[in-house]
């Protein structure tokens, strides 16, 4: 018996797998706030008392750096370590992962209902696949070939510096920089983003701000949700939301563009996370394309990988149930 879990900044999906029932097929699945806990140890204990069901064996994947078995969280004050989890929660065995290797685990297995085509490019067979995932903040990381199947890589890519690629942007750099000291490309590009170019295009660049939206973004939890409906709505869309996620949108291609560059993504790029799912039609207006192509002199090599857009949301979970059920 399995159990896995997706643990993110704002929400952690929990699941008990059998070997028999496979990773596809959860005999319980739970979605909890995570902030709501003080320890992944202790929402697991409620999660296995909750329905009376016992493991022998976990597996996680975390928003951070796992080394050595190890992590302390990016977007929450948790430290964890496989040994220690294992003995707290008496399991065999524990194993963490890097969030976006656990997408990146489970992008060779997606179904074609399982995602929406940007571009559809000339993939290479075997060739490298990027994953970037702008969620509650940006994880990133890729795939490559090894003789006999596809081996995932976790990374840190999402808090390498942001680099502005036209004027506005530079001035988004110069707004953030003495807020923040520096400013790494999650800051702009994710769900702790959103609101950092919404209050520069208000602030800085003068774009009006609509009373009912401020009022509905001023007393929400979650001001990045406010901001990206009000973006979408198609009857009365916002002008200064619209304007935030086409910036998001065109921070997010150039970075898609640049993540594709460095691994050679010719097997395509995955767009994951919880945000790409909700701004579908800013995505598919044309933006998008002449971001992502954007590369001087390798815009003919860019233009030819193929883009998708991870519909399923349940991808790191999955993942993690992978890993768990074939390699513990």
């Amino acid at each position: 018996m399995l159990i896995a879990g997706d643990i993110g900044g704002t929400k952690t999906d929990l699941a008990i797998y059998s070997s028999e029932s496979g990773p596809h097929a959860p005999l319980a699945q739970t979605e909890v706030h995570s902030a709501d806990y003080p320890s992944l140890e202790a929402m697991v204990k409620e999660f296995l008392a909750k329905v009376k069901m016992s493991v022998d064996v976990a597996s996680f994947d975390v928003a951070g750096p796992v080394i050595n078995g190890h992590v302390k969280t990016t977007n929450l004050p948790w430290v964890m370590d496989e040994t220690t989890m294992a003995k707290g929660l008496n399991l065999k065995a524990a194993h963490l992962m890097n969030d976006l290797e656990a997408v990146a685990r489970a992008v060779p297995a997606l179904r074609e209902e399982d995602m929406l085509t940007l571009n559809q490019g000339e993939p290479v067979p075997r060739g490298p696949i990027a994953v970037i995932a702008p969620g509650t903040g940006l994880g990133e990381s890729f795939l490559t070939w090894n003789g006999s199947q596809y081996v995932a890589h976790g990374s840190e890519g999402g808090h390498s510096d942001f680099a502005p690629t036209d004027e506005r942007q530079i001035r988004l750099l110069q707004y953030l920089l003495p807020r923040l000291g520096h400013v790494g490309v999650e800051r702009v590009c994710s769900g702790i983003g959103v609101p950092n170019i919404y209050e520069f295009l208000r602030d800085a660049e003068k774009i009006p701000e609509r009373p009912d939206v401020a009022v509905r973004i001023a007393s929400a939890k979650d001001h990045t949700r406010v901001i990206v409906e009000a973006a979408v709505d198609p009857h009365h869309p916002s002008e200064l939301c619209q304007a935030t996620v086409e910036m998001l949108v065109s921070i997010l291609a150039s970075e898609a563009g640049n993540l594709a560059l460095k691994v050679l993504a010719t097997g395509g790029v995955y767009l994951a996370g919880g945000i790409p799912p909700k701004i579908l039609p800013l995505l598919q207006n044309g933006n998008w394309e002449k971001n992502f192509d954007n590369n001087g002199r390798m815009h003919q090599l860019s233009e030819k990988v193929p883009v998708h857009v991870i519909l399923n949301d349940k991808m790191a979970l999955q993942g993690a149930a992978y890993y768990g059920a074939y390699n513990m």
